[in-house]
């Protein structure tokens, strides 16, 4: 028995149910949510991401349709992350739409009790920075097309 105020690791598919449960029954003010793609999928790897774009922001009032893979270290390391709908931020690679951790501080400085709706709403805050707010976008509807 632990004792020294070790703390307990909840095993990864416990942690993704719950990540699932609090997905599905929405996220904050509604702009943000996140499911599996296959729920046959009893390893829980591949999920999808929604984000409405922030307003008074190029993004505003698009929706975003994104990829999260949680490989089988998740969520020791962090998923890899994918636009599906064409997006213009800097820490976005424009060939396929991967989300690159080197440019998203987030994914670069990963820590285990991070969860995916922590990732779409710093996407979605990061939508709305300085730096990507007012970028040219392709026209909604476009899609990266790989995921």
């Amino acid at each position: 028995m632990a004792t020294g105020g070790g703390s307990v690791v909840v095993p990864r598919n416990f942690r993704l149910l719950e990540e699932l449960e609090r997905g599905e029954k929405g996220i904050g003010d509604g702009t943000v949510s996140y499911g599996m793609d296959d729920s046959d999928d009893i390893f829980m790897r591949s999920w999808t991401g929604t984000i409405i774009g922030p307003h008074n922001s190029v993004h505003e009032g698009r929706i975003y349709q994104l990829k999260l893979f949680c490989d089988k270290d998740y969520p020791d390391k962090p998923p890899t992350v994918r636009f599906y709908s064409r997006i213009n931020m800097t820490c976005v690679n424009q060939d396929n739409g991967l989300v690159e951790p080197k440019h998203f501080s987030l994914l670069a400085n990963w820590k285990r009790e991070y969860t995916m709706e922590k990732i779409l709403t710093d996407l979605k805050r990061e939508m709305a920075s300085s730096h990507n707010r007012k970028l040219p976008q392709a026209p909604e509807g476009s899609t990266f097309g790989i995921c």
